[in-house]
């Protein structure tokens, strides 16, 4: 599988040029921790604003705004799934969040989407298994959609880049 246009790197996703970034947000879309929180933080409070307006988001589904302050254009944000131990479709759903979010990217013009690793963190999704799932859903997408031309992975640590470096060389 021609994998040429994803890409894995170790940063602050609220510091990436793109187009769009994606939020790991919450299903009310009204901030939270982690990514959400810096995104929020990052965005000022227009992000908020506009949040409020779209009426929270479900799990696996992905809405789009503005991205105010930041340096992308818009922040594509989709709820994760909290992991429950592999037994309630949350493998499923985790791969609908990535195709809602390029879906919505594609829509929208954009050319370059970044992503964090959404629910790895404290919706315990398991690193190794959501890596998988990101990359492959990712490549799938990109066969079909030239339009988007980059497509990055922006992991906050080492560790989490380690499983995503892995994930991405096992397809190719």
């Amino acid at each position: 599988m021609n994998t040429s246009r994803i890409e894995i790197i170790q940063g602050d996703i609220t510091k990436q040029a793109v187009d769009a970034i994606v939020n790991a947000a919450n299903t009310s879309l009204l901030g939270g921790g982690g990514v959400d929180g810096a995104i929020h933080r990052a965005a000022g409070p227009e992000l908020l604003a506009e949040c409020r307006t779209l009426h929270g988001c479900r799990t696996g589904e992905a809405k789009i705004t503005k991205g105010y302050r930041l340096p992308a254009r818009f922040v594509i944000h989709t709820p994760g799934p909290v992991w429950h131990g592999g037994g309630s479709g949350e493998e499923a759903l985790l791969a609908s969040c990535y195709k809602s979010c390029l879906t919505l990217a594609a829509e929208n013009g954009c050319k370059t989407v970044d992503f964090p690793s959404i629910s790895t963190g404290v919706y315990h999704f398991p690193l190794e298994k959501a890596s998988r799932i990101a990359v492959s859903t990712i490549a799938a997408f990109l066969k079909e959609h030239p339009e988007l031309e980059r497509v990055r992975m922006v992991c906050f640590d080492g560790r989490t880049k380690a499983f995503y470096d892995r994930a991405l060389e096992e397809l190719t």
